[in-house]
């Protein structure tokens, strides 16, 4: 029993393990960070030095700058097991010891976007945000 547990064990780790290889946790620009660092009267730069470069650099009717924020993130999720437990832990295919030895599996993906959107005024100075989110 105490094996059956190891090998359980031992594959969970190797899970966190590449997860924790693949995954980028870098800066993120989330609506809490929008919400809770950008404000109105705040500078270009004091923009830029919090939500980096935009994506797009316009300007509205009045010739004043707009800057929008574009992010797409694609999340894939897997799930794998094959083989034996019980031949994990005797070797071979089970033995005759009734293991299991099908695969099977699942996965799942998910996107989410975010569109911020900051216009500023004739100054440079931010006039007005806004900001959509999604997830599907």
């Amino acid at each position: 029993m105490f094996g059956i547990i190891v090998a359980l064990g031992l594959n969970g780790c190797s899970a966190g393990y590449h997860k924790n290889q693949v995954q980028n946790e870098g800066e993120r620009l989330t609506v809490g960070v929008v919400q809770k660092e950008i404000t109105i009267g705040m500078s270009g730069g004091d923009v830029a030095a919090i939500l980096g470069s935009p994506n797009i650099v316009s300007t509205d009717d009045k010739r004043r700058e707009v800057w929008v924020y574009d992010k797409i993130a694609t999340d894939v999720s897997y799930s794998r097991s094959s083989g034996s437990v019980v031949g994990l832990i005797f070797g071979g295919s089970g033995g005759g010891l009734g293991g299991v030895g099908a695969d099977s599996g699942a996965s799942s993906k998910t996107q989410r976007t975010l569109t911020v959107i900051i216009k500023f005024d004739d100054e440079g100075l931010v006039r007005d945000f806004a900001y959509h989110t999604s997830r599907f």
